[in-house]
């Protein structure tokens, strides 16, 4: 592929709900372009950007893809995102790398939550945005009630481009709004001609839409647009180039994807209303300096993706802000302040590369084989440290604990993990030391079954169990214990003894250790041993073998044997003593609590408040956020919400979000303390038996 000048260069992300079609609106633009010979299919795994294994069995887009095409003398850089709330990550980063997002959405099933997603998105951005209804040859596919509702969701910013000439079965052709001409299509031929009589009367409402939208970004049409006077289709064109890339208008286009209908249209509309990385705004490092999209400019590139390849090994997407990025080279890693080697360079299209000369601003490319550079990092020239924030995604909202199936493999699975939290930023792994569980978090239960599956293809097998809360456990009251090691069985024997007394502390006191001890009852130097013996203890549990907190234990009197006493036997006296008193002082189960934020849809607010109240949560507050949606916060038990993730997916149709945050620990409820210590003894019993 050859160079194109920054200004004949078009960065596009196709984004949209699972399974509204963008997998197959890459793949009929990639052939409508000659960019491959034949159209792939989703169901015959064959298709160029939905290329990983997982993909293909799933049938399903997972994984960020490039896909560049050349079009009337320009380069398209096409994205294709996920659609599916578990790979929203993916999505993201495929906006943060766009110049302009085109958002997909299905004329049969209308806006869905990850369309209303990627607006949101984009609108923080400040990104311009452009809809694609898609499947109007499908059954009950309806043109006019996909428009409304973007209307309604998005607001007066859509504005209809293009008319769809039939419905469902009947879809041959759509009538371009802009110059008011249809365009048809049978057996692949196109042809262009007059608005058909039968639309005349649809097509002059939806005309004088568009002119209203487009005239707002220019105040001399839109004065002679007030006052009646003709406006040439020209004018319109020109100033609604500059509307989208202002973010003043979201044009709606129209196609079918799989009998490539409208397919050319949209790729004629791409490299002529969508705007090049010269029409954007500079981009704004950490430190608020600006950096212009100058080709001749210092180096600056911005590190969106990440992915390992079987063959060539770990691959990292870029997109060139400034400068000009050539082979057999070196460029500075900003966020990290390491060289890195530029070897080849490449473009990615699906799991194909295809070489390149050189990268200008505004170009995306592909690197292989970079030794620290990650996700989201930036490089630069040598020298200067100019860095682009960090591409915000979404934190991982579901665990599971992972062990791995072969005894021995646990170095393995480690440097296994560590490479796909490098390669995915919504993957976390974690050891909790409370439950002693390795905890995988990721975005849903597909996301962590793509994982586990990625772990088996690199050799590591993995079998995944419940997140265990981590509960604590501390006293109400204070107690006062002895505890006593002797043992005396022939020869030097084990002889000590310590009275301690146990007190509670402050919630999130930790715990305190007073050495009260006069007259010598216990030696200076096995003082420390009973706090050694204290602190196993605390680890222990005495309840249901939780961690103990927020305790004070204070050692007051002991005794013990010039010859047989030592230092591990004061600590199993200290173990002893306190275990004792912490069950004399009312012992206790907290429970740690989340700070829960969810936005649903309005019609969805009473039913997800009503979940949460069964839950055991306390509603703090709900927040109206416009078109149709509600946030709700609320503080809620963890041990309720663990897999809120799936629970809320269930209950709204996928339409729901939700952040969780640890807030605070407070005593948990009898019942639930009750289930917990039962549950506890009971897995001990079984551990006993093996």
């Amino acid at each position: 592929m050859k160079t194109y000048p920054s200004d004949r260069i078009r960065n596009v992300v196709l984004v949209g709900h699972g399974g509204v079609g963008k997998t197959s609106l890459a793949e009929a633009l990639l052939f409508t372009a000659g960019a491959i010979n034949r159209v792939g299919r989703v169901e015959d795994g064959n298709t160029v950007t939905d290329f990983d294994p997982d993909e293909i069995k799933k049938q399903i887009s997972i994984s960020l893809a490039t896909a560049p095409f050349e079009w009337k003398d320009h380069k398209v850089n096409l994205l294709d995102a996920p659609g599916y709330a578990d790979f929203a990550g993916e999505a993201e980063a495929g906006i943060r790398a766009a110049d302009a997002v085109i958002i997909v959405v299905s004329a049969v099933d209308g806006v869905q939550v990850q369309a209303r997603f990627a607006w949101d998105l984009a609108e923080h951005l400040k990104i311009p945005r452009a809809i694609v209804i898609n499947k109007i040859d499908r059954e009950r596919a309806s043109f006019q009630r996909t428009l409304d509702e973007l209307t309604q969701v998005f607001g007066i910013k859509v504005a209809p481009l293009h008319l769809p000439i039939g419905e469902e079965a009947d879809f041959h052709g759509v009538v371009d709004l802009l110059d008011e001409h249809a365009v048809t299509y049978d057996g692949g031929k196109k042809t262009e001609g007059p608005v058909p009589d039968e639309l005349q009367g649809t097509e002059a409402p939806l005309h004088e839409k568009l002119v209203e939208s487009v005239v707002e970004a220019d105040d001399d049409l839109m004065e002679r647009y007030l006052e009646g006077g003709a406006i040439e289709p020209k004018e319109i064109a020109g100033v609604l180039a500059r509307g989208i890339a202002h973010c003043i208008s979201a044009p709606v286009l129209c196609v079918s994807a799989t009998k490539l209908i409208g397919v050319d249209l949209l790729a004629d509309f791409i490299v002529d209303e969508l705007p090049s990385p010269l029409d954007r705004p500079a981009v704004v490092g950490e430190d608020e300096t600006e950096r212009a999209h100058d080709p001749n400019g210092p180096l600056t590139a911005h590190v969106f993706k990440t992915l390992s390849d079987p063959y060539v090994g770990r691959i990292s997407y870029l997109k060139v802000e400034s400068g000009t990025l050539r082979p057999d080279s070196s460029a500075h890693n900003a966020s990290r302040g390491h060289e890195e080697r530029i070897s080849q360079i490449f473009a990615m299209r699906g799991k194909t590369q295809e070489t390149l000369t050189e990268v200008p601003a505004g170009d995306i490319a592909a690197i292989a084989k970079l030794a620290e550079t990650q996700t989201g990092d930036t490089l630069t020239a040598k020298g200067d440290n100019f860095k682009l924030p960090a591409i915000e995604f979404p934190e991982p909202l579901l665990p599971v604990a992972i062990v791995p199936k072969t005894k021995g493999d646990e170095d393995k699975l480690s440097t296994a993990l560590h490479r796909l939290e490098s390669e995915d930023p919504t993957v976390r792994v974690e050891r909790n030391q409370d439950t002693h569980q390795t905890l995988l978090w990721g975005m849903g239960e597909a996301h962590i079954e793509v994982i586990v599956e990625r772990l088996a293809r690199q050799h590591v097998a993995v079998e995944t169990l419940p997140a265990r809360v981590a509960y604590l456990e501390t006293i109400r009251g204070k107690a006062t214990a002895q505890g006593k090691h002797v043992k005396q069985s022939g020869g030097r024997g084990q002889y000590a003894v310590c009275w301690l007394e146990v007190s509670p502390l402050p919630r999130g006191g930790g715990f305190e250790y007073e050495d009260a001890i006069v007259g010598g009852a216990i030696p200076n130097n096995y003082i420390p041993s009973v706090e050694k013996g204290v602190r196993r203890a605390m680890e222990e549990g005495a309840l249901a073998g939780y961690r103990i907190t927020d305790v004070k234990a204070k050692l007051y009197d002991g005794k013990f044997h010039p010859v047989d006493s030592s230092d591990i036997a004061f600590q199993m006296a200290g173990i002893h003593a306190f275990k004792d008193a912490c069950r004399e002082a009312h012992i206790v189960l907290l429970e740690p609590i989340a700070d829960l934020s969810v936005i649903v849809p309005d019609d969805a607010v009473g039913d997800i408040m009503g979940d949460l109240s069964s839950k055991r949560g306390r509603i703090e507050g709900t927040e109206p956020l416009g078109r149709g949606w509600t946030s709700i916060k609320a503080k809620v038990p963890q041990a309720e919400v663990l897999r809120y993730a799936i629970d809320l997916r269930s209950k709204t149709g996928g339409r729901g979000a939700f952040t969780m945050a640890f807030s605070h620990y407070e005593e948990a409820p009898p019942h639930v303390q009750e289930k917990v210590v039962a549950e506890a003894h009971k897995a001990k019993e079984e551990q006993e038996k093996k």
